[in-house]
């Protein structure tokens, strides 16, 4: 707000609370103060009153006299209304009135009372010294005649004059002065509250003599007569029966009002204050109210409707909210019942069961004047570390300790155990744990590092060893009276469990405030549950999850709450800061939808009228911008949704603001709604506004540009075709080299060193009678002649059959050199070899340079690897890799100008291809560190 000192509080018909101050007027809608001064129209910036009128006007009534009022996110002065101009009389407006017929009457502070119509503006004055109009209040009774109330005097309204009318009861002020909705007229005078229906006044209750002598602001009076008095120390809300409550205690108050949902707001040198109204409104307990602390780590309540609470430092307290008492007990082990983190009723046995992590006792007799405290006590003292413990209806008792679940029998007439002796299985079970719960049948559900189990008739069935989700951490676990288990899980939500199955997990997504549950509570088959974000009501509607949310409990509520308590009217919750509690219904209430607001509209910097009528921009002014919210003082979570065309898909934000840039030409309806966590969508707001097109996209204009475009294409297409024939003749050429540069490949592939040398080798198991060698040569070589003329008239061969021919050369390769060269051929098998096609005799001559010039030189010859695998969905990657001497070496020792023919003329057909069709080949030769050679050959699957 501009100021904390303010003067007066309006809420409008759209809901808007307005806050007049000493430095200009604020609109709020539960989220954001809009501010207004001088510098926004406004002619003074102590504004006095604030008023609506029944056209939505917002009148402010000023210091200096002058009026002005806000209409459609504007602010009408007398510089910009002629109206204004003639309502200006030189005087401070005190009060301000809309009769039935329209009439607007101001009364000032003044011998001046006006009334404008509309047209024309009528001013009464008295020439009567005793009986002026000085800050006249005016009233229309339910018969339509029009009361002015003053100080002095008390007159009717003849038609055409005032009429003085005798009477004795004057109010004090003419802020002590109001009108209700069905013309009851409400006063406070000397002795006390006065109300007047038509001609009757009715003294209705004495008010105190010192409040009346305080300096009295405007009241408020509700429908059962209770008045709420502003004064210079503080609100007094006096009730009919004489009941009297003070709030804002020594603060300077002016204005009480009540808002459309039974909020009550508080106008203060102070700021505003808001009391949620009574369904809403949070009530806290803590230290100043007799507790010993205002940090509650603990709640139960006994059969006697008192509350038990357990604090630090060994403490607990019994609070009995009916009497206000308060009765404290302190454990002398201070250290061991450091904190007291659980509390647990035993209604059969009239006794108080009390946890720390340290130590479990038991408080017996809790009726009587003095308690007897019994502790649990470990038979070799040895210590154990508590994190949960559970009472049974008959005499059992089970505690989660660190070491596992450990189980009394009879822990009525037994209280201790030996951790020596206990039998695993029967009152132990091993393995850290987290909490423990009996169900109404007597059956114990207890939750360990591995999940949850239950122990059924002395029978284990171990529910983690089924379920994921039940592996998790459980911190709490409960029963809805059909026998639903339910457990509070560490960040996975909260899980429903009936006839040993998961039936439902809710969780965030359906409106849980968050993941990590740490505490529950069942009423009325119902689940209230303490999250780290905050609490939640969860119901189980035929398998559907209605999850309430109670937003206006964040405050308090968010954080630190450590314990709860639900019973027939109220919610109690142990917290950091007391114990806080609120009002409950049974039935959850229907949610008023929110309504969403526009309240501004900006245009390229310039704001637009929200008067609801359609807007046209200018073509360059593409770019609009939405102020908007959804009225709340609730401090709910509040989402929106919008779009800009009926049948758009609407997006979801949080934002209260939004921003539209570079829109296309054409008509829009901005279409904005909101809804609450629990609720369904409200009603959409639209706003519809026509973006009007360039000259250049009129029809006139459009049809103008197609015919020349015509003729433009028609000039291209003439160009565009002869070099389409161009290039494909060029195409052609190339194609046709293609097909010469395989014929002159193929004949160099066929090294005529490799036939000589195979032929050696026939002639050589010839010559030793090995005729078995030598026909497997022969028959080998015949092959590879007769492969070789199979794929010289193919461009693309399959890769089967480069394979095959592949490995019909190297076999022949290693029949000639036996053990000093060796190769392998790895495929993917994820490769259809007969469906992928590659060029044709692509990797026979890098193959042979391999051979030759990389393994043949070293003495001990070498291996080549050739891999063949798929690089995502579209390319096959060829690897051939050799340990031989490496290229760069074998380039550096090289004699002579001999050149490989067959890798040149590969080279220059790849070349080519890549410049015919549209994916390239891509090739890599590198040396391998000190030795080796690195072939790779990226091709295209689309070939």
């Amino acid at each position: 707000m501009p100021s904390n000192n303010c003067f007066y509080t309006l809420q409008d018909s759209r809901g808007y609370i307005w806050v007049a101050t000493d430095a200009g007027v604020s609109r709020f809608d539960g989220k954001v103060f809009e501010n207004f001064s001088v510098d926004d129209g406004l002619p003074d910036n102590q504004i006095l009153q604030l008023r609506e009128d029944n056209t939505g006007r917002i009148w402010f009534l000023s210091l200096n006299g002058q009026l002005s009022y806000f209409l459609n996110g504007k602010i009408y002065n007398d510089s910009n209304d002629q109206l204004l101009k003639l309502l200006n009389f030189n005087a401070v407006i005190v009060s301000f009135y809309q009769d039935t017929k329209g009439r607007i009457w101001f009364g000032t502070n003044k011998n001046i009372l006006v009334m404008w119509d509309g047209k024309t503006i009528m001013k009464y004055i008295s020439a009567n010294v005793n009986r002026q109009f000085f800050n006249t209040f005016i009233h229309e009774d339910a018969d339509g005649k029009i009361w002015a109330y003053s100080t002095g005097s008390v007159r009717i309204f003849n038609g055409s004059d005032f009429d003085v009318v005798e009477q004795a009861d004057l109010p004090i002020s003419y802020k002590t002065i109001l009108s209700t909705s069905d013309h009851l007229l409400a006063y406070i005078n000397k002795n006390g509250l006065v109300t007047k229906k038509n001609n009757n006044d009715h003294f209705e209750y004495p008010i105190d003599q010192s409040l009346l002598n305080s300096e009295l602001g405007y009241f408020y009076m509700d429908r059962s007569k209770n008045v709420w008095l502003s004064t210079s120390s503080g609100i007094y809300h006096i009730q009919s029966d004489g009941k009297k409550i003070h709030y804002l205690n020594n603060m300077f108050t002016s204005q009480v009002i009540q808002d459309m949902k039974g909020n009550m707001w508080f106008t203060t040198n102070n700021g505003i204050y808001m009391l949620p109204k009574k369904s809403e409104r949070l009530y806290v307990i803590n230290k100043t109210d007799g507790l010993t602390s205002d940090v509650i780590k603990s709640l139960i309540k006994d059969d006697k409707d008192r509350f038990w609470l357990g604090f630090d430092e060994a403490n607990i307290n019994i609070l009995d909210l009916k009497k206000n008492d308060v009765v404290k007990i302190t454990l002398p082990d201070k250290k061991k019942y450091n904190v007291i983190k659980q509390l647990s009723f035993d209604s059969v046995n009239h006794a108080v069961y009390f946890a720390s992590d340290y130590g479990l006792g038991r408080l017996n007799n809790i009726h009587r004047a003095v308690n007897q405290i019994d502790y649990l006590r470990e038979s070799n003292d040895l210590i154990f570390v508590i994190k949960s413990f559970s009472l049974a209806k008959n005499k059992s008792l089970a505690m989660a300790l660190s070491s596992g679940v450990v189980i009394l029998n009879d822990r009525i007439n037994k209280f201790e155990f030996s951790s020596l002796y206990l039998k695993e299985g029967a009152d132990i079970f091993n393995n850290r744990s987290y909490c423990t719960f009996y169900d109404k049948d007597e059956h114990l559900w207890f939750s360990t590092i591995n999940g949850l189990s239950e122990l059924s008739n002395n029978t284990l069935y171990s529910y983690y060893k089924k379920s994921p989700l039940l592996t998790r951490r459980i911190n709490d676990i409960k029963e809805l009276n059909d026998g639903t288990i339910i457990l509070a899980t560490d960040g996975y939500g909260i899980l429903f469990i009936k006839n040993r199955k998961i039936i439902k997990v809710i969780t965030q997504r359906d409106g849980l405030a968050d993941n990590i549950c740490k505490k529950l509570f069942v009423k009325d088959n119902a689940v209230w549950v303490i999250t780290n974000n905050g609490i939640n009501k969860v119901s189980l509607v035929d398998k559907n999850a209605i999850v309430e949310t109670f937003e206006y409990t964040n405050a308090l509520l968010k954080d630190d709450v450590n314990s709860l308590y639900i019973d027939a009217d109220y919610a109690y919750f142990a917290t950091n800061n007391g114990l806080v509690y609120f009002p409950v219904n049974n039935s959850k209430a229907a949610h008023e939808l929110p309504v969403v607001l526009i309240s501004s509209i900006v245009n390229n910097k310039v704001k637009l009228s929200l008067n609801g009528s359609k807007h046209i921009l200018d073509p360059s002014n593409n770019n609009i911008t939405f102020y908007y919210s959804a009225i709340d003082f609730q401090n709910k979570n509040i989402t929106y949704r919008y779009r800009l065309k009926s049948d758009a898909n609407w997006t979801e934000t949080k934002n209260r603001r939004l921003e539209f840039s570079s829109l296309e030409p054409g008509e829009y309806v901005f279409e904005l709604s909101a809804k609450y966590n629990d609720s369904e969508w409200g009603k959409a707001t639209l706003v519809k506004f026509v973006l009007e097109e360039h000259f250049w996209q009129t029809l006139w204009f459009l049809g103008l540009i197609f015919i020349i475009a015509g003729f433009v294409f028609y000039k291209i297409a003439v160009v565009v075709t002869r070099r389409q024939k161009n290039k494909e003749q060029e195409q052609l050429l190339l194609k046709n080299k293609i097909l010469m540069l395989e014929q002159r490949a193929l004949q160099a592939m066929m090294n005529p060193h490799f036939v000589f040398n195979v032929m050696n080798s026939i002639q050589h198991y010839i010559n030793t009678k090995d005729t078995a060698s030598a026909n497997k040569i022969l028959t080998g070589f015949a092959k590879l002649i007769r492969k070789n003329l199979d794929i010289c008239t193919q461009s693309f061969i399959t890769l089967e059959e480069e394979l095959e021919y592949l490995e019909l050369y190297l076999s022949l390769e290693k029949k000639r050199f036996g053990e000093k060269f060796n190769y392998a051929i790895n495929v993917n098998p994820e490769i259809d070899k007969e469906e992928t096609m590659i060029p044709s005799m692509l990797l026979q001559p890098y193959i042979e340079n391999a051979i030759w010039h990389g393994i043949m030189p070293k003495e001990e010859g070498g291996k080549i690897d050739i891999q063949i695998n798929l690089v995502g969905n579209d390319h096959l990657l060829i690897n051939i890799i050799d340990d031989g001497i490496g290229i760069e070496n074998s380039l550096r020792d090289k004699k002579g100008e001999h050149v490989s023919k067959g890798m040149d003329l590969t080279k220059e057909r790849i070349n080519l291809l890549n410049q015919v069709e549209a994916n390239p080949i891509q090739m890599q030769i590198r040396q391998n560190g000190k030795s080796g050679t690195f072939v790779s050959i990226s091709i295209p699957l689309n070939h």
